[in-house]
């Protein structure tokens, strides 16, 4: 494989001169970590061995840890960072906020920043036909939401004959969140296979999944496949499917699984021939992580559900938004008598704090020209993923805009896997911790998801990192 040259996470880090707390305050901290966190898709029984990072501050692409070790955020603190940590943009924006309101149930009153943000949201949408906004705090509830509007909006329905709609068409390897609603529309076996009996009834079409389940076949057979078994579920249940709902281009935590536009115009025009909405997942993808605002934009691909949540808030604050079509809204409308309203909602909805964030992180999409300036970063990152490409141990990478994963193999020739057990893509990932760099894997597949902020030299450091990390946990895993 090629060289990539890179400088140091020393030379680049904005934190020099910042020094470890003292040995005790660490000490304490660490306890506490182990003693009383329970942490998110980690095993605690191995993690409690382990010596825990803990980070203390963030600035720009940079994250600092009590050791007073620096880490470039190779994946936007799980996806969600666009514009640097601490920007003053949006920091301001909170900080204003904070002068004047902090929170205001929506149920009932509305606030300014709530009713700013959502003005803007259908502004930035990527239809026309998306004119209401309903808020939440994550991508999980932002997808129930979506589901939940679909289901009761043919459920009541003024036409008797759409009120068999009941069933949500969704794709394998899919992921939507963890609440149970947004558990039964994913597809990922070692997620959800154990929560089986707690979830509703869906069909799973086969998502188009060229590396794993199709290698060396032509991609666009291989999808011409998917559609045509996704039509006859179709068919097999007239006047039942509700939504297709999907994740636009990539699965993420699938395992940045790609399909085409041509796949995801020819799905959704399936669900519309059998009456059925269009759900879009844009949690992951929106935000301009796809190299535009949303991934489905230039499909032409028109949601009637829009989820978003993620960079909503630049990575600051929770937030999420199920945008809908004034179709679906008017399914809503009713005397109070028909009990027509939409029965759902959260403490915090439309909270002020967090759409101040949202706000303050749209202005610097704007006044930053961030999209514009994503495009040298984008071809930066394809350059130097080429150069990846070319390890014996690199089976396929797949990219949307800076939405990476790098998947490892023993054989690059036939595709076949490491054994799991070996844990190659978590060895990376660890390696590159030495190195100053934060990444994580899926699996064997090694996740690059930098903030759109990112420099040229960071972004070097990245992938440099990344190759030689890969080079050598590969060479001793032969």
């Amino acid at each position: 494989m090629s060289s990539l040259t890179y400088r140091s996470a020393p030379e680049l880090s904005p934190f020099e001169g910042k020094r470890s707390l003292d040995s005790d305050a660490i000490a304490r901290l660490e306890a506490a970590d182990r003693t009383h966190l329970w942490k998110p898709f980690t095993q605690m029984a191995g993690y409690v061995e382990e010596t825990p990072i803990v980070m203390r501050e963030g600035r720009g692409n940079w994250l600092l840890d009590v050791r007073g070790r620096a880490f470039l955020d190779g994946v936007s603190s799980l996806w969600v960072n666009l514009h640097g940590h601490a920007h003053p943009t949006i920091m301001g924006r909170i900080a204003q906020q904070l002068q004047t309101l902090d929170h205001s149930t929506l149920l009932g009153p509305t606030n300014v920043a709530a009713v700013e943000l959502a003005e803007q949201l259908i502004g930035l949408a990527p239809t026309g036909k998306l004119t209401r906004v309903f808020y939440s705090d994550s991508g999980s509830t932002s997808v129930e939401i979506a589901v939940k509007m679909a289901y009761q909006y043919f459920a009541q329905h003024r036409d008797e004959a759409e009120r068999g709609r009941d069933t949500f068409v969704c794709l394998s390897n899919a992921y939507h969140g963890d609440t149970i609603g947004s558990v039964s529309v994913g597809g990922i076996d070692l997620f959800h296979s154990l929560y089986e009996p707690l979830l509703f009834h869906t069909v799973k079409a086969t998502a188009p999944d060229p590396f794993h389940t199709a290698f060396g076949q032509d991609v666009a057979a291989h999808e011409a496949e998917c559609l045509d078994q996704m039509r006859t579920l179709f068919e097999s249940r007239p006047g039942h499917i509700a939504a297709l709902v999907m994740e636009p281009l990539m699965q993420g935590a699938g395992g940045m699984i790609r399909h085409t536009a041509d796949y995801l115009r020819s799905a959704a025009a399936i669900a519309r021939e059998h009456g059925a909405l269009v759900i879009l997942d844009e949690v992951a993808t929106g935000f301009g992580r796809s190299g535009t605002m949303f991934a489905c934009e230039p499909t032409g691909v028109e949601p009637d559900l829009l989820c978003m949540a993620k960079g909503i808030t630049g990575g600051v604050l929770p937030l999420a938004a199920t945008l809908a079509s004034e179709q679906i809204y008017e399914g809503f409308l009713g005397d109070h008598s028909e009990y027509r309203t939409f029965f759902h909602g959260h403490s915090y909805t439309g909270n002020p704090l967090a759409c101040a964030a949202a706000l303050g992180s749209l202005q610097v999409f704007e006044e930053e020209r961030t999209l514009e300036r994503l495009q040298v970063r984008i071809a930066q990152l394809g350059d130097r993923l080429s150069v990846l490409a070319e390890h014996p141990h690199v089976g396929d990478i797949r990219r949307l805009g800076v939405m990476t994963g790098i998947e490892l193999v023993k054989n690059k020739r036939t595709g076949e896997p490491f054994d799991p057990t070996l844990l190659a893509g978590r060895r990376v990932v660890e390696a590159a911790l030495e190195h100053g760099v934060l990444i994580r894997p899926l699996g064997d597949v090694v996740v690059l998801m930098p903030p759109l902020s990112i420099t040229e030299d960071e972004l070097d450091l990245l992938t440099g990192v990344v190759g030689r990390c890969i080079d050598d946990v590969t060479r001793k895993l032969r």
